[in-house]
């Protein structure tokens, strides 16, 4: 990967050496062609920045634009390839243009194709501003497309596949069973699976042989009819009856007789006297209430 990179580095490298010699080469034309043109010394020595400069400004433009405005900078790279060739192609036939003795406006001795030199001369640099302007309008509002990430996708589009295969086969059905009790192999459903290398003829086994499945004895059904149940007897009843509030008090009196003030609570009186929360809790209370009377009246 390291030598792939160095390798096209020095690639543009090199073409940027190329472009900047053969532009060197053309700097003499396109001068003295500008200065025949009535150009002063200062614009024939920018005159070749105009037409060389904006074909290296299309040729970047082609690189990075895409469908119709690619095919606008490869037309605009062509028309200023060609008019730098003619123009250079005019200086080599025109020896005064070398040493500057050519009359000023005078590229050619044919008036029309004089009149057409000076014309592809002058509005080049013209040219140069409106196509220059829009190259790089187009460039900047340039937004590639994305690239599609088939590489990425391949593994899942195959593993959905897989999985789509295996959920469309269909439902088994149970094993069929002989009267003798032997357990026939489940037909397997092939079709979407095709084997690459032939299978090879399984044996045939002989089946078991199993020993028939006898009735078990089953336990006959009582005919004897079931006596009908009554009412609980009393005895049957809890004999504890219902106790009123000075019963309970007078129990839990009883009870917490010996406890320290700390283990009369309303849980420990429920599970002592078996009796409801609200009214342990309504003991508990009158119990420590009667024990703070007696520690005032013993003090």
């Amino acid at each position: 990967m390291n030598l792939h990179r160095k390798g096209r580095t020095a690639l543009v490298l090199a073409l940027v050496a190329v472009v900047g010699m053969a532009f060197r080469v053309s700097w003499n034309a396109l001068r003295d062609i500008a200065g025949a043109v009535g150009a002063d010394e200062t614009a024939a020595m920018l005159y070749p920045f105009v037409v060389d400069g904006l074909m290296a400004l299309a040729l970047i433009a082609t690189l990075v634009l895409a469908d119709r405005d690619r095919t606008f900078a490869l037309r605009v790279l062509g028309a200023y390839t060609v008019a730098s060739l003619v123009l250079n192609y005019v200086h080599g036939l025109v020896p005064e243009l070398h040493g500057r003795t050519v009359d000023w406006g005078r590229l050619a001795d044919w008036d029309p194709a004089n009149w057409a030199l000076v014309l592809l001369a002058t509005s080049l640099p013209v040219g140069s501003i409106y196509f220059g302007s829009d190259l790089v309008a187009k460039v900047l509002h340039h937004r590639p497309a994305p690239i599609p990430a088939v590489s990425a996708n391949a593994e899942e589009s195959t593993e959905t596949t897989v999985k789509r295969s295996t959920a469309d086969l269909p439902v088994s059905t149970p094993a069929p069973i002989t009267p003798n009790g032997v357990v026939l192999p489940r037909p397997v459903a092939v079709g979407f699976l095709k084997p690459t290398v032939p299978a090879k003829p399984a044996p045939s086994i002989a089946p078991a042989s199993v020993a028939p499945i006898g009735r078990r004895p089953v336990a006959a059904e009582s005919t004897r009819p079931r006596r009908a149940t009554g009412r609980v007897p009393a005895v049957a009843k809890s004999s504890r009856s219902k106790r009123t509030p000075d019963q309970l008090l007078a129990e839990a009196r009883t009870a917490t007789a010996d406890w320290p003030d700390a283990k009369v609570t309303g849980e420990g009186i429920r599970r002592a006297l078996h009796t409801s929360p609200a009214n342990a809790r309504t003991l508990r209370d009158t119990l420590l209430a009667e024990r703070a009377a007696t520690a005032v009246e013993a003090a």
